[in-house]
């Protein structure tokens, strides 16, 4: 039985992603894709998805969701308020990091997103794949529900859910690295002088209100060309994590829903490690950045799998709120020792036949 949900608020920057688009970066194709691949992951992994299955990333304020056809199991991963409307009009406060299953006419309210968060879906959410992938990508209008944000009216294709609604899963957060953000210097970091390198390394820097997915803009010292005409390149390729410094002085990081070529000299690109966490980045937290080798970034990465891997391992069932297990009820035979209570209080207890 097929499933839907039913978008009641669209919330503010809620767009449908997956892993990406890889491998089409040569046809001008942006990669897209959670901002966090490993968050991303995390939320399938609670519902027993395949790690690249579409879900929802939210940026700013959290959408209303309906199920509607079937019953619904979702997850949510992040530091957002998340309630659970009940179609008989209880509401239940959920706890992040976990899972829970929606029956016909219940809702999942989402409220203001710290950073980033994710709601999978059992099964995946069923819009058509483009080019390989589910994602969203806003500025080309590809991917997800035509190219672009969830609105109020959209409807979410969807599995039904197939098991106990009261059998659910949930996890710790996933563990974080809290050092500066690492990064690998170049490919133009000779187009600086050597007091900007260390003045990158060194001072600490604000996100302006100017981040969405496709880059974040820092404020800070201004990072010194070697000459003026070194602030520009010929236009050549770049990634998520590259940090291009233009004649401002002033980086911008690019992030998943970068373009593929740029004109401004990178200085240095944030390791794949540390970009999800980066994406995350508290406005109102100073960043720092911390140079590294290559060896070391392929380190931290292994290090990052293994993490994963670890949380994955402590993954655990539990039943949230409201829910009543009525096998368990049935088994400790409650009912009849209620009945013999309220007989034994009667007012008529102890009274033999024709008193």
């Amino acid at each position: 039985m097929s499933a839907v949900l039913e978008v009641l608020d669209g919330g503010v920057g809620t767009t449908v992603q997956d892993l990406g688009r890889r491998g089409r970066r040569h046809w001008g194709v942006a990669l897209a894709g959670a901002l966090d691949p490993w968050w991303a992951r995390a939320a399938n992994a609670l519902l027993d998805n395949p790690s690249e299955a579409a879900l929802l990333e939210l940026r700013l304020l959290g959408p209303r969701l309906r199920a509607q056809g079937a019953a619904v199991r979702v997850a949510v991963v992040g530091d957002v308020v998340v309630t659970v409307e009940r179609a008989a009009g209880a509401r239940q406060p959920l706890p992040g990091w976990c899972s829970v299953t929606l029956q016909p006419g219940d809702a999942l309210r989402l409220g203001a997103v710290q950073g980033l968060a994710y709601v999978a879906v059992a099964g995946g959410l069923d819009v058509p794949p483009v080019l390989g992938s589910r994602a969203t990508h806003e500025r080309t209008k590809m991917g997800g529900l035509e190219g672009r944000a969830l609105r109020s009216g959209d409807r979410l294709p969807c599995a039904a859910a197939d098991a106990d609604r009261g059998v659910e899963r949930r996890a710790d957060p996933l563990p974080d690295d809290d050092g500066p953000i690492r990064v690998l210097w170049g490919p133009q970091d000779d187009h600086f002088t050597p007091a900007a390198r260390t003045l990158l390394l060194q001072a600490d820097w604000r996100l302006t209100p100017e981040r969405d997915r496709m880059g974040m803009r820092l404020a800070g010292p201004a990072l010194a060309h070697a000459s003026p005409a070194h602030a520009d390149i010929v236009s050549d390729g770049v990634a998520p994590g590259a940090i291009q410094v233009p004649a401002s002085g002033q980086p911008i990081v690019l992030l998943a829903d970068a373009q593929t070529v740029g004109g401004y000299p990178k200085i240095a690109t944030v390791i794949q490690a540390d970009l999800g966490r980066l994406a995350r980045w508290p406005s109102n937290r100073p960043l720092r950045f911390e140079a590294v080798t290559l060896e070391q970034a392929r380190a931290a990465l292994h290090a990052r799998q293994s993490a994963w891997a670890a949380w994955a391992a402590r993954r655990q069932a539990w039943r949230p709120p409201g829910y009543l297990d009525e096998a368990r009820l049935y088994g400790a035979n409650l009912i009849s020792g209620v009945l013999r209570a309220a007989l034994d209080d009667a007012p008529w207890a102890g009274l033999e036949d024709g008193e």
